[in-house]
């Protein structure tokens, strides 16, 4: 109870928003991947739906208690780069023994999670290469309002014009603004894909799992290998960042956890958003960090009318323009951006390193399957690794 009386207390639209548009830009951007990742293992359209389902619910469920726990915006997600290893890999995989590997993968970052083995290595990351490492993740969401210019000008630079004096006239809904006078330019532009929207309640699929060694090695390792580098990561990373102290093992344990119980219906893999996370924990969603926390509960909860419904209310995200999607992204981004590249170069023995970080990050190189924001992170630890052992001090004694 008393719970819920802090919620209604500290919430606030432009927070709810930042929660809605958390989730259009999460859908947005990669639901495709999960379909086409159920398709490849022979899946059902009731099986897709089930799969959509138990995301949806998983992603829902976890951010909601997770935020609540430690009164941070605390945003999960499905694993992108999983979904797409999944649809190289999954060709000729029955569909129990993916499940199988589904578990498998679940059981691993549990273990992960709650032994503390991944928080010890994440907290040996400065601060400096973690803010570095997210403005490069984030960077091309600042990058792309203005290059969708050239395919939408009105719409977006409206939206931008929108922003830009909603920042000095109303600067809590900034956001709230441009993404309604969005919408209502895309309408009368017919650029609104509406015709596809259908409302129906899905009943989960469960697939008994069965375990192969085929499976395990191709299918549960490289998943987790994928989960936790390239998305646990800088989901840890975009945290860190934004100030909030978050118990990382319990949490990633959690979406170990969460996956366990959802992988049967569809629920391959759950981990810390890095991208969506940081439009729940920018000011946008509101001024004071402490009331941010409301932005992925209101995520959550879309997420979770998303579960209910399943696949087909994916279509209502599905149905706004692209331009109109990364436009709003971004500028709800730019305060995390700016935030992000201040941390990393502030401390003048930390810069290059950071800015190396920042550079690789941004860069989108993929090696071995693992996603840019992981090899960002190892080449600054590098640098920085080199230029104290050339000075032969630390960097706290340097003055870092």
């Amino acid at each position: 109870m008393r719970l819920l009386e802090g919620l209604q207390r500290d919430a606030s639209l432009s927070a709810i928003v930042a929660g809605f548009v958390a989730v259009l830009v999460g859908y947005t951007s990669s639901a495709v991947l999960v379909f086409q990742a159920a398709a490849a293992l022979g899946a059902s359209p009731a099986e897709i739906g089930s799969w959509m389902a138990a995301l949806g619910l998983g992603m829902g469920l976890s951010s909601i208690a997770l935020s609540l726990r430690y009164r941070a915006p605390v945003l999960t997600a499905w694993s992108t780069p999983g979904a797409a290893m999944l649809i190289g890999v999954a060709a000729g995989v029955p569909m129990s023994d993916a499940i199988g590997a589904f578990l498998v993968c679940a059981l691993l970052i549990t273990v992960a999670g709650f032994s503390g083995l991944f928080e010890r290595l994440m907290s040996r990351i400065p601060i400096s290469l973690a803010a570095g490492m997210l403005a490069g993740v984030l960077l091309r969401f600042g990058l792309d309002v203005f290059v969708a210019m050239k395919a939408q000008f009105v719409l977006v630079f409206a939206i931008f014009c929108v922003y830009i004096v909603g920042r000095r006239l109303f600067p809590r809904y900034a956001v709230v603004a441009a993404l309604t006078v969005g919408i209502g330019i895309a309408g009368m532009q017919d650029l609104l894909r509406l015709d596809a929207l259908r409302f129906s309640m899905v009943e989960p699929v469960f697939t008994l799992p069965t375990f192969s060694v085929s499976a395990l090695i191709g299918i549960a390792l490289p998943l987790f290998v994928v989960t936790m580098a390239s998305q646990n990561v800088p989901g840890v990373a975009v945290i860190r960042a934004s100030g909030y102290q978050v118990p990382i093992s319990p949490v990633i344990g959690w979406t170990g956890i969460t996956a366990l119980v959802l992988a049967p219906f569809g629920g391959f893999a759950f981990n810390l958003a890095a991208i969506t996370a940081a439009i729940c924990m920018g000011r946008e969603a509101h001024p004071d960090p402490d009331k941010r926390y409301v932005a992925a509960v209101a995520a959550g909860c879309f997420y979770l009318v998303l579960g209910v419904l399943g696949a087909t209310v994916g279509a209502l995200f599905l149905a706004f323009p692209r331009e109109l999607v990364v436009a709003v992204a971004g500028l709800a981004l730019l305060g995390t951006i700016g935030g992000g590249l201040a941390t990393a170069l502030r401390d003048e023995h930390e810069r290059e390193p950071a800015l190396i970080t920042f550079l690789v990050t941004a860069s989108g190189v993929s090696l071995l399957g693992i996603g840019s924001a992981f090899w960002g992170i190892v080449a600054g630890t590098l640098v920085l690794l080199v230029l104290r052992m050339g000075s032969g001090t630390t960097g706290k004694q340097r003055g870092g």
